[in-house]
């Protein structure tokens, strides 16, 4: 590489058997994440784990991620994964109501929404999204970033396009909140499994509502109530007046461990990271001769991907592409490493 990009944390932070590129798959628990899972396995083994800490810990990454995205932490439900926060939303919608999604969207998004009879799902490439708004489309449901292959969507366009024709906007952020800056506020509802890019561990998903569309509480448990250690038996309903309403009940130790994650990314700060980790996906490209991209995935047709494993880089592989992310972790030293291998032979 022609310029030097170090990681945006200190040695000892991540600590990868490699040279690991598998974001998109699973995030890199950092050290303080590691202790913390640790630490609260410990406590549950000895029995002294409380109530008070899991609390703790989901009201804690609640008001971190809400602070992540810029919105108010009274706008935020927790989860366990996308589908189960997609679910109350798509039975919210009404009866007849058509879909626009892009063609090859992760189906945690698109199922729930194909699963109910009363709806009719329309898709068209990620890049048509926008021009295919119009009166016949009541909601639009994308991926700021696909999975498949980190395209990202022109989320601007389709936002002015989906206003215009009063469209509703559903959003998966699972492959962009931690390193794309976006604005949250301006779509319906967003949804997002938190194990990827925000580092956390798996099990923590958060939804952000900023709609008048009201879905049914259809999840509703005692940890959907206005207090919910008051909420544990008996009539009558009492939900929350905020999104806590469509709070599921936590497994607890992936919140304590959430934790440490979201403050890492907190104080890095989402646009150091976005430029850092475009940087790093950059590099790559014009490494094997690609033109820059905004994104921080990198798709590549490679005939062995298996030179890569032993090689000692960690990658995927996604419709038969080889899939790679690039984060706070990385430095040119694994961009060198991963060109050796991608360049051996002429390219990959």
């Amino acid at each position: 590489m022609d310029r030097t990009i170090e990681p945006l944390v200190p040695e000892g932070v991540f600590e990868p058997d490699g040279h690991y590129f598998d974001t998109p798959t699973y995030g890199l628990a950092p050290l303080a994440t590691y202790e913390s899972v640790v630490g609260a396995a410990q406590r549950w083994r000895a029995g002294r784990a409380t109530m008070g800490e899991y609390d703790e810990a989901v009201d804690r990454s609640r008001q971190l991620f809400a602070r992540i995205v810029g919105v108010e932490a009274s706008s935020v439900a927790i989860g366990a994964n996308v589908s189960s926060l997609v679910g109350p939303v798509a039975a919210g919608l009404t009866p007849g109501s058509t879909i626009l999604a892009p063609l090859g969207e992760f189906t945690s998004l698109l199922f729930p929404l194909l699963v109910n009879r009363g709806l009719t799902v329309r898709t068209v490439p990620l890049a048509e999204i926008a021009g295919s708004i119009d009166e016949s489309i009541d909601v639009v449901a994308f991926s700021l970033v696909q999975s498949s292959n980190g395209e990202v969507a022109d989320s601007t366009s389709i936002v002015e396009a989906a206003r215009r024709h009063q469209v509703r906007t559903l959003v998966d952020a699972t492959h962009a909140a931690g390193w794309l800056p976006f604005e949250a506020r301006d779509f319906d509802f967003v949804f997002v499994a938190a194990y990827k890019w925000l580092m956390c561990p798996r099990g923590v998903a958060f939804m952000i509502m900023h709609s008048d569309l009201e879905p049914p509480t259809t999840n509703a448990g005692w940890y959907s109530g206005e207090d919910p250690w008051a909420s544990i038996y008996g009539e009558p309903l009492r939900l929350a007046a905020s999104a806590r309403r469509f709070d599921t009940s936590p497994a607890w130790i992936p919140w304590v461990g959430a934790v440490p994650s979201l403050e890492l990314i907190d104080s890095l700060g989402v646009d150091r990271i976005h430029a850092h980790d475009v940087a790093l996906a950059n590099a790559v490209r014009a490494g094997v001769g690609l033109d820059d991209s905004t994104s921080a995935m990198v798709t590549l047709s490679m005939p062995r991907p298996d030179r890569l494993t032993e090689a000692g880089i960690k990658a995927s592989v996604r419709v038969a592409s080889v899939r790679l992310g690039f984060h706070v972790h990385n430095s040119s030293s694994d961009v060198d490493a991963l060109l050796e291998v991608l360049t051996e032979g002429g390219g990959p």
